[in-house]
């Protein structure tokens, strides 16, 4: 069975453009698995899954992408995070009476905003935002990077809450062609021809038959897929490090309030952490986030 799961990196020979392309299954399955979102939700869920995947292979950098989008409407928030590593998880908040079939970006995240933000393991945290103008998350991010100085960037992004896929083109600093007019009518080119795209071919082709129909006059070079897979990097210490957070006593009035047990819950997958008050004891002893007591966590 082929892999469904992958970010795939391309370059035209002849001009000055890079493409990448991503392909999400069982990690999109695995995101969608853990709370039941309409269609419409999961729908845009994927595409934000799958522009972050595209956008972490654009830099060059050791640490975490976030997407991260809020609004007034049925989705006031939907959040992407996509490791260096390549490990995706997603998150959306949504108004179940609000949401309607068929609905877009849009109606659904009217007076949206996105925030993109850049978290290396070293070095200075980097942020960007965008307001939500545009009819697809797809227009939006494309003119994020057409408002910036960065380099000239367009996405095209598809999901159906089983495949979420998509591609990218990026303009390159002037190697090949010098000329700025040669340059400009390259890029409106190889956009225009992707513009063609459609949902059904992205989805339910594979990458080498998808840059044939585009570009077959063209002299591309497909390189090896990276494999993208779910992963929360949620733990039992994490959830420890916000109860020591708090101080001592709030913890303890917090375990008081609970009925002599913390639960703390992961929003992205689900999985539940307990602290009964030997936990607390302990973590204040500085004795770790293990169990010492013989409740099961």
């Amino acid at each position: 069975m082929r892999d469904l799961d992958f970010t795939q990196r391309f370059l035209f020979d002849d001009t000055d453009v890079r493409g990448e392309m991503v392909s999400l299954g069982d990690s999109y399955a695995h995101v969608l698995a853990k709370h039941p979102y309409p269609e419409p939700v999961a729908q845009l869920l994927g595409e934000m899954l799958a522009a972050a995947s595209l956008l972490v292979g654009t830099l060059k950098f050791d640490g975490l992408l976030v997407l991260q989008a809020r609004s007034s409407g049925a989705v006031p928030l939907l959040m992407v995070e996509c490791s260096s590593n390549r490990e995706v998880r997603g998150i959306a908040r949504y108004h179940a009476s609000q949401v309607e079939a068929g609905a877009g970006m849009r109606e659904l995240m009217p007076e949206g905003v996105l925030t993109l933000t850049v978290d290396p393991s070293e070095g200075k945290r980097y942020q960007g935002i965008v307001a939500l103008e545009g009819a697809t998350l797809a227009e939006c991010l494309s003119g994020y990077f057409a408002n910036s100085e960065q380099l000239p960037t367009r996405f095209w992004l598809y999901a159906d809450g089983r495949m979420a896929r998509g591609l990218l083109l990026q303009a390159l600093p002037a190697d090949r062609v010098k000329d700025p007019e040669a340059r400009a009518a390259n890029w409106q080119h190889v956009t225009t021809l992707a513009d063609t795209l459609t949902a059904e071919e992205l989805l339910g082709l594979d990458n080498e038959t998808v840059l044939h129909r585009l570009y077959h006059e063209e002299t591309v070079r497909l390189f090896d897929s990276q494999p993208i897979h779910f992963k929360c990097s949620c733990s039992r210490q994490r959830s420890a490090n916000a109860l020591v957070s708090l101080g001592q006593h709030d913890a303890e009035a917090l375990l008081e309030e609970s009925g002599g047990t913390v639960v703390i819950d992961c929003q992205f997958c689900n999985q539940r952490y307990s602290f009964d008050a030997a936990d607390v004891a302990q973590l204040f002893a500085g004795g770790g986030s293990e169990s010492p007591s013989q409740t099961r966590h």
